[in-house]
């Protein structure tokens, strides 16, 4: 996998402009801040974030597949401000479980989520080279 940035722009913080990849395809649905039981244990907004990168990487590792080869992910959010507020422990978060794998990212706040409790939604697709 390689990161992609036009040499002229500066270089991004905790993402990647572009990622080039060849391989075998792994698309990880939408994952909240739930257990797979379904069962939420906070509704804080960082711990939500480490639930949902905790289930990414359970689905990941069911396809031979680890956060060296995410590619991708959108990050949907209900409260762009609680996010900002937050990005510091989200970024520690997401360091612990990811490492530093950027992948292309985007982030989006929402009106709302399917669950009334979720915070956020982390939809990932990794590349497993062949």
């Amino acid at each position: 996998m390689e990161k992609v940035n036009p040499p002229h722009w500066k270089r991004p913080s905790g993402y990647a402009n572009g990622v080039s990849a060849r391989g075998r395809m792994v698309f990880v649905a939408g994952q909240i801040g739930w257990t797979g039981n379904e069962e939420f244990e906070t509704d804080d907004l960082v711990g939500q974030v480490r639930q949902a990168l905790q289930n990414t990487m359970e689905v990941l590792k069911e396809a031979n597949a680890g956060p060296e080869h995410i590619a991708r992910m959108t990050w949907y959010v209900v409260n762009k401000r609680e996010y900002l507020d937050s990005v510091k422990e989200i970024g520690q978060v997401y360091r612990e479980i990811i490492g530093k794998n950027f992948a292309a990212m985007s982030l989006v706040q929402v009106a709302d989520l399917l669950e009334d409790r979720a915070k956020v939604e982390i939809e990932t697709t990794a590349v497993v080279p062949d």
